[in-house]
């Protein structure tokens, strides 16, 4: 679901999306007790993003003062919207977010230290996968490497965007080899692609990934998301553990991964949809994205559509997570409970939530928070290597 950078509020873009309890923000505990409020929205139920006070101020200046406005609002969703609806909002997000492309071009990096290549796969069907190949220009030995899935609720966004090319070249930088997969989405290609054109795609490309292992010159294969990719990375996992090719797999690295289906109300445990509601994500807008993914709702209890639902025999024998969820992501807390099913399924799992940021702005904004994105690119590469087959 990885949302760039708008000049409006994301809260504002549907309508009929959420059912607050209360407007009144009371504190826990009575006269002996002492005065506890609740987090985001649970204690403040009108409570805005840019009103939280967890929430860094420099994310808060990039997003109110360094960001252009869309040309056009989008088209409004409720709960109730058709198809068709959700489908022109799924277009419009994706135009959108490329609106800002110019800006974002306007402070890449050189990146003189990597040289980047493209090349097609044949997929399981009739069309070509596009691949997008980094790696560091002095490459003697082997490398890690790393396939990437690029965010955007599976279902729009692009490989090719200013901000996946920076992330990939940056990861190329810490010394792996990069593969980006531009799969099938309803977005991006003519035609309608729910799931699982998309998924089939990511699986074929970490595939091909481990059939040229020799030839690439890598000596372990990291899948990585980010939103929806983290979703495609996760299922990918699940996918090659079920049909039997998960030895091609040496590790799992998900960023706030959209893991969990809203075909209705969210299961309690996942707090974050209640305290973050209508930050950056409202119930409409993932109902929209979830009906361009599985328009018949037929795979609610499918872990490969939605890994959340994944039951512990399908997660048994996948190799090392790491979970990285935001503290006011309406997200974050998929991340969160999925890693402890990972664990009590006998899976290595890491789960780390970062405060004062909202969703992924590694990738969004990354000079935004420096230290933040230097982080993240040194705990991928330090991950990849020490998950070597």
């Amino acid at each position: 679901m990885l949302i760039a950078k708008f000049g409006f509020s994301l809260g504002a873009l549907s309508k009929g999306g959420s059912v607050l309890a209360s407007e009144k923000k009371e504190p826990l505990g009575g006269e002996n007790h002492l005065d506890i409020v609740l987090p985001g929205r649970l204690g403040s139920p009108t409570l805005t993003m840019f009103e939280d006070p967890r929430l860094d101020p420099r994310i808060i200046k990039e997003l109110t003062t360094n960001t252009l406005p869309p040309a056009s609002m989008p088209p409004e969703i409720t709960l109730s919207s058709s198809y068709e609806s959700a489908i022109e909002w799924i277009e419009f997000m994706h135009k959108a977010m490329r609106s800002n492309d110019a800006v974002f071009l306007k402070s890449m990096p050189k990146f003189s230290d990597v040289e980047s290549i493209e090349l097609s796969i044949e997929s399981d069907s009739s069309h070509k996968i596009k691949l997008f190949i980094d790696k560091p220009v002095k490459s003697d030995t082997s490398m890690p490497c790393i396939v990437h899935m690029h965010g955007g609720g599976m279902t729009f966004d692009t490989a090719e965007s200013p901000q996946n090319i920076r992330w990939r070249k940056s990861l190329a930088q810490q010394g792996m080899l990069v593969v980006g997969v531009e799969f099938l989405s309803e977005a991006l290609f003519s035609g309608h692609h729910p799931f699982p054109a998309g998924l089939n795609d990511c699986a074929k490309a970490v595939r091909w990934t481990h059939d040229n292992r020799e030839k690439l010159g890598v000596s372990s294969i990291i899948v990585l998301g980010e939103s929806g990719g983290g979703n495609l990375a996760i299922a990918s996992a699940i996918k090659a553990n079920k049909e039997g090719w998960i030895d091609n797999i040496d590790g799992v690295y998900a960023m706030a991964p959209m893991l969990f289906g809203f075909y209705g109300t969210p299961p309690p445990n996942l707090m974050s949809w209640r305290e973050n509601l209508d930050y950056m994500g409202s119930h409409a807008m993932m109902r929209a994205m979830r009906m361009a993914y599985d328009p018949n709702g037929e795979n609610h209890e499918n872990p490969l559509a939605y890994p959340f639902v994944a039951k512990d025999n399908e997660l048994r024998g996948l190799p090392p997570h790491i979970i990285v969820n935001y503290e006011l992501d309406l997200i974050r807390d998929e991340g969160v409970a999925f890693a402890q099913r990972l664990r009590n399924s006998g899976v290595d799992a890491t789960s780390l939530i970062i405060n004062g940021s909202n969703h992924c702005n590694e990738i969004a904004m990354p000079d935004v928070m420096p230290e933040l994105t230097r982080d993240r690119l040194m705990s991928i590469a330090a991950f990849a290597r020490v998950s070597k087959s």
